[in-house]
């Protein structure tokens, strides 16, 4: 997911060609305060002019609280993106409240809630704010505002408190079966660090990876797509499963290692991803 600055039309223009699945067009940090009505009249017209192929379109808005928040919603909603990513969400009640104010301003069925964590408050309250409504569909992870709050330094393979609060997120929004994204890394002239980083998301289990430049897109993708080998490998390992199975056999190995149920359902889960990336 690469984020996209509103207020800068040639950067939206030149993401119609970038390969990223998402794009988030970027209301709050990356536009001044005197660009904000500007920024919010490009995404909107980004939004509806339908040429953006299978990138999914995200406008973030600015936060709650925030002189700017209303009039983002609303605009977004009625523009209608694949999503709204709203930051510093905080709780439960603060989620119902943003979906509501969605549908009041008539944002189509299809059109998600996606909330960032970034902040003390809502690492503590993770669990209710990912099961609030079945409308938000995706967490979205900001980590230098964690590091900001919690008066820690950016440290390469990231400091103790990011790490636990990107697990302890993970596991609260697995519990309600959503989708979870890392947050991004800093130093756009650092390759290998910024591969480490996606290589660690993808270790831990995180569904994809925010971005901020478009240098990042195809190492992201990299780290976070099946490989071939683990498209054979799959599939090899449900083939032998299911034979076993008809066989009768009650012990299954794969690759000298036992098989269980749990590792067909991730076999399956991992080409079917495999299937989706195709199909972009």
């Amino acid at each position: 997911m690469l984020y996209m600055p509103g207020a800068n039309e040639r950067a939206l223009e030149k993401a119609k060609s970038i390969d990223a699945d998402a794009l988030i067009l970027d209301l709050e940090d990356s536009v001044a305060p005197d660009s904000k009505e500007q920024g919010r009249a490009n995404v909107v017209a980004a939004v509806r002019s339908g040429e953006y192929g299978h990138r999914e379109l995200a406008i973030r808005v600015n936060s709650i609280g925030t002189e700017w928040h209303d009039d983002d919603v609303k605009a977004a909603s009625e523009a209608g993106p694949d999503a709204i990513l709203v930051p510093k969400v905080e709780s439960a009640e603060q989620v119902r409240s943003i979906v509501a104010a969605m549908e009041a301003a008539g944002a189509p069925e299809k059109t998600q809630l996606w909330a960032m964590i970034e902040t003390p408050v809502a690492l503590l309250h993770a669990e209710e704010i990912a099961a609030a409504h079945e409308r938000l569909t995706v967490v979205v992870m900001g980590t230098n505002d964690i590091v900001n709050e919690t008066y820690g330094l950016h440290v390469p393979g990231r400091n103790a408190v990011v790490l636990t609060s990107l697990a302890w997120t993970l596991i609260a929004v697995r519990a309600a079966g959503k989708v979870i994204i890392d947050g991004v890394y800093n130093d756009v002239k650092n390759a290998e660090g910024f591969e480490a980083e996606a290589r660690q998301g993808r270790e831990m289990g995180f569904d994809g990876k925010t971005l901020i430049h478009p240098s990042q897109v195809e190492p992201a993708n990299v780290a976070f797509s099946p490989s071939e080998a683990d498209v054979e490998r799959a599939t090899g390992l449900i083939e032998t499963f299911e034979e076993a199975k008809a066989a009768g056999q009650g012990v299954v190995t794969f690759n000298n290692k036992m098989v269980e149920e749990l590792h067909v359902r991730d076999a399956r889960r991992i080409l079917a991803y495999a299937e989706a990336l195709e199909g972009r």
